[in-house]
């Protein structure tokens, strides 16, 4: 059946070629041409690989995007408003068919050239162009949401032999032809950085892929989870780095865990363009209502409850990131999608009570992760000079590290609150308010944290108490999940953000806008989610030597000074489960005045996110703790650590200042 679709659609995509729709004649034609260079794909038995991966990116990278109808500005100056963002959607959905077509899909790719070809009826029958395509859109997304949604979920949870597999187990790493077996966008990053992984000794990767297994393993044993319960490990990389990631995979196995690869947010390239997912961010504005998101709210529920065996027997997430891809502005379009307020409480809320079904069924002290990052070639000339750097980072003494940072606790723990002030430009000037202690004895209110779930090694950190935090949270510049930040400016009153501004733009709104979508995710304020002390000095000194400080990924730019959470708590959602420092001490402040609202309405006790902002140790003035009698005890002045016990830290800050 789906056969006799598919070859329906290409017979009629086929004539397109000869036919003369006015206006749309060259966007009909461009979406046309891109699904049949996809029929190459089950056509051939030898496709051109290379020859295709070319061409299914060239028209949205550097320059060529500027009159690609991806972007939605060029779209809207061709036909319109309204017919420009619609067709500039139908357009990413043709693009949405590279991949499955590369996976051998056929239904995935059918579908969506069904669309392209109602959307090619409307504009060639229909009078009232922009009710119609909005009919289609929103028709095409309420008839497949269950089946999108369930192939997500599905593939989240079920390890299932796929193409990735085929690639990282089958593939011969030393050629690097088969990474243009993905579909996905394959750069000069992709091809140096596998042909460095497969240059270096099977020991080496093994190693590599220890740390990262090893710490997995580690965050069930400190939230003393057992592990032999879980079959499946859902394990997110880079391509290129399957070299490393084939080892991994046998040392997983060899803790009772199958790999699963899920492609949608499990397997990750260089961005042909990063601004062409920034303008898309938003495209469910064209068409998002009440009605479909309660829909959809629906599906979730009922397919978590199919696959509920096995979300019991998801292990978690076992993350490689990667950083060092050139520095990126975004632009911001008027011509792209926005959230009207109703679309804004729509999403809010959808965020929300999606992640309190999926905590139902896959509850946060069920479960483990892990997270460690490497640089890519386009970090520069030094690449592997900093890779072997950033090794070194990764590994450093953990022994050693618990020792500094227990001298901190044992410091914060005696404080009310902690002043911390910036210097050198940097305006903060923050009071964090710290939760009481009933046992000082028994309790602590910070984490000891080591390289575990989180690598590498480098902080203590605790939720504080919101009721008296307060002041100003800046920092001269910040990358925040990919994004730039100039002189980000937060004020925090009982802490909550009160007022907040950047100078990335020429006009407070367009500033004001920029974070609100970005770091509040469109709310109205978050709370202060974490207070963070980072120790690694190591990794600061290694952003500073190589000049990389403003590409390392907030997994070791948090660790390279002080930092503070916007969102939710560290413990979100698994407040209850009882954890323990390497002292023995039982931590206790994990929920602020948010969180606890969860026992009485849940609702309104998580935000879903949680974003990182570091002060970097050029720019940190003095950290004190104050206790309730008035003592106060300096952990950091200008820049330096001052506590006993936490000195040896200074010391290669110290190489670098000479």
């Amino acid at each position: 059946m789906v056969e006799e679709r598919f070859r329906l659609c290409m017979e009629r995509i086929s004539g397109l070629a000869s036919e003369d729709m006015g206006i749309y004649t060259d966007y009909i034609q461009q979406s046309a041409g891109l699904f049949r260079q996809m029929a190459e794909l089950f056509e051939e038995t030898a496709p051109d690989y290379v020859r295709l991966n070319r061409q299914f990116y060239q028209d949205v990278k550097g320059s060529a995007y500027d009159t690609s109808y991806a972007n939605p500005a060029y779209a809207v100056k061709r036909f319109g408003e309204k017919t420009g963002q619609y067709l500039c959607w139908f357009y990413t959905k043709c693009r949405e068919a590279i991949i499955p077509a590369y996976e051998k899909e056929l239904y995935e790719v059918t579908i969506r050239m069904e669309l392209f070809l109602q959307a090619v009826t409307v504009l060639q029958t229909e009078e009232d162009t922009e009710r119609c395509l909005k009919e289609t859109m929103y028709y095409f997304v309420h008839d497949y949401d269950e089946e999108r949604m369930e192939t997500n979920i599905r593939r989240m949870l079920c390890p299932e032999k796929s193409l990735v597999y085929d690639i990282v187990m089958n593939s011969d790493l030393k050629d690097p032809a088969y990474l243009y077996r993905y579909g996905d966008h394959i750069t000069e990053n992709e091809m140096r950085m596998s042909e460095f992984l497969s240059g270096l000794p099977v020991e080496t990767l093994t190693e590599m892929a220890s740390t990262y297994t090893e710490g997995f393993q580690k965050g069930f044993e400190i939230a003393g989870i057992d592990l032999s319960k879980k079959k499946a490990v859902q394990i997110r990389y880079n391509i290129g780095f399957e070299p490393m990631v084939r080892q991994a995979v046998y040392q997983f196995e060899k803790m009772g865990l199958k790999p699963i690869f899920s492609r949608r947010n499990g397997v990750s390239c260089t961005s042909p363009n990063r601004q062409l997912p920034y303008d898309h961010r938003y495209d469910d504005a064209l068409f998002l209502n009440k009605a479909l998101t309660q829909q959809r709210l629906k599906y979730v529920e009922k397919i978590y409850e199919r696959y509920k065996e096995e979300a019991a027997l998801y292990a978690g997430p076992a993350v490689i990131e990667v950083f060092g891809e050139k520095l990126f502005v975004p632009e911001t379009k008027k011509e792209s999608p926005s959230y009207n307020k109703e679309q804004e409480k729509l999403s809010v809320e959808y965020t929300r009570d999606f992640s309190l079904i999926q905590n139902r069924y896959i509850p946060q002290d069920s479960y483990s992760f892990t997270i460690i990052a490497y640089p890519i070639p386009d970090i520069g000339e030094r690449f592997e000079e900093i890779f072997r750097a950033t090794v070194e980072v990764n590994t450093l003494d953990m022994q050693k590290y618990q020792r500094i940072q227990q001298a901190l606790i044992d410091a914060l723990d005696q404080g009310e609150y902690v002043s911390v002030t910036g210097r050198d430009g940097n305006r903060t000037d923050l009071k964090v308010m710290l939760h009481h202690l009933q046992d000082p004895q028994k309790q602590t209110n910070f984490e000891n944290c080591l390289a575990d779930v989180n690598i590498p090694v480098g902080e203590v950190f605790t939720s504080p108490q919101l009721t008296g935090t307060e002041g100003v949270l800046h920092v001269t510049q910040v990358y925040l999940n990919g994004l730039c930040y100039k002189d980000l400016e937060l004020i925090f009153e009982d802490g909550m953000i009160r007022e907040y501004t950047c100078s990335n733009y020429g006009s407070e709104e367009e500033n004001k806008k920029y974070i609100k979508e970005n770091v509040l995710h469109n709310r109205q304020t978050l709370p202060m989610g974490e207070f963070a002390i980072g120790t690694n000095t190591t990794a600061f000194v290694m952003g500073r030597k190589y000049g990389i400080e403003a590409k390392l990924p907030i997994l070791i730019a948090e660790k390279t000074g002080p930092h503070f959470a916007v969102g939710d708590t560290c413990y979100s959602m698994s407040e209850d489960v009882v954890l323990h420092n390497p002292d023995g001490k039982e931590i206790v402040a994990k929920e602020n005045e948010c969180s606890v609202l969860r026992h009485t309405d849940i609702s309104q006790a998580y935000f879903n996110c949680h974003t990182d902002i570091t002060i970097p140790y050029d720019e940190l003035g003095d950290i004190v703790v104050h206790s309730k009698a008035g003592q106060t005890i300096p952990l950091i002045r200008q820049g330096r650590f001052v506590l006993p016990g936490t000195e040896s830290l200074n010391a290669v800050l110290d190489e670098i200042s000479k």
